[in-house]
């Protein structure tokens, strides 16, 4: 598998999905009230801390839901994704919504030359954005690339055990179900880990006729993804140069990624195991600094 045929066929699909998500993504709520926050971005508000007035640069933005969020936060935001329908999906969403946001189409190893050698004092990354990367060393290396001494890296993201993980009904009785009978039985869906956890050379190819996020077919459904162990992620943070700040762990993800299983949180907008939840991390957060 070359570069350019990953990146051409994940370019395509999400394409695709943009035309899909347009009419959802909670863009008629963001467009209705000026003040109003992606749920990801407010989700994360304690950990993002105040970024009035940084030059931040938003990784793998697709729609730019969370591009305007950042912005209504007082920050200067650039957008860079893959995808040149959801950056013209994303465009439109500012200027309907009266905001200056520059978008700039690149893949994400690409985006230092695409912008110029420009640093940043924030390097923002939203959900669902690590797995469509093979490398996530060289992931990290472009993110001190994209950094002045001093920035931030904030990501959340899917937790790479969700991302391994499959609904599965148990066909048998488990002995330790006699000392701990929580222990789900026979004949019962649960979380099974079966995909990759750690990065594989080889992707994972999928055929989604439709997207986590709207009722219409995807036109063009496959895709490659890669999933990267946590440990994997905190090395190659190391490893680029930057210093960790902090690790968080969440029992919930902003979309059902095990459907039948979860359970919507209203509060909070985000979906977690309806049986024992804290038996599964669904995504994490993670902070750095360049020294």
């Amino acid at each position: 598998m070359s570069a350019d045929e990953y990146l051409e066929l994940n370019r395509t699909n999400w394409d695709a999905r943009a035309q899909v998500h347009a009419q959802g993504y909670g863009i008629d709520r963001l467009l209705a009230d000026p003040e109003a926050l992606s749920s990801v971005v407010a989700f994360d508000l304690p950990r993002l801390g105040d970024i009035a007035g940084l030059d931040v640069v938003h990784l793998q933005c697709h729609l730019g839901t969370d591009t305007l969020s950042l912005a209504r936060l007082g920050a200067q935001v650039t957008g860079v994704d893959l995808s040149g329908t959801s950056l013209d999906e994303a465009r439109s969403l500012a200027q309907r919504a009266g905001a200056e946001i520059e978008y700039v189409q690149s893949d994400v190893y690409a985006a230092p030359e695409a912008l110029g050698g420009r640093r940043f004092d924030l390097v923002y990354t939203g959900i669902g954005a690590l797995c469509w990367l093979p490398s996530i060393g060289r992931w990290a290396q472009t993110v001190a690339e994209l950094l002045r001494p001093g920035g931030r890296l904030v990501v959340r993201d899917g937790h790479p055990v969700l991302l391994s993980a499959v609904a599965l009904e148990v066909g048998a009785e488990h002995p330790d179900r006699e000392q701990q009978p929580w222990i789900t039985g026979p004949g019962r869906v649960t979380p099974a880990l079966e995909l990759p956890y750690f990065e594989q050379p080889v992707p994972l190819v999928w055929t989604d006729e439709y997207s986590y996020a709207g009722a219409d077919a995807v036109a063009q459904p496959r895709s490659m993804e890669w999933n990267h162990g946590l440990g994997e992620i905190v090395t190659a943070v190391l490893d680029a140069g930057l210093e960790l700040t902090s690790l968080t762990e969440h029992d919930s993800a902003p979309w059902e990624a095990l459907p039948g299983l979860m359970v919507l949180d209203e509060q909070i907008d985000e979906y977690r195991l309806r049986d024992r939840p804290e038996r599964f991390p669904a995504t994490f957060t993670l902070t750095a600094r360049r020294r």
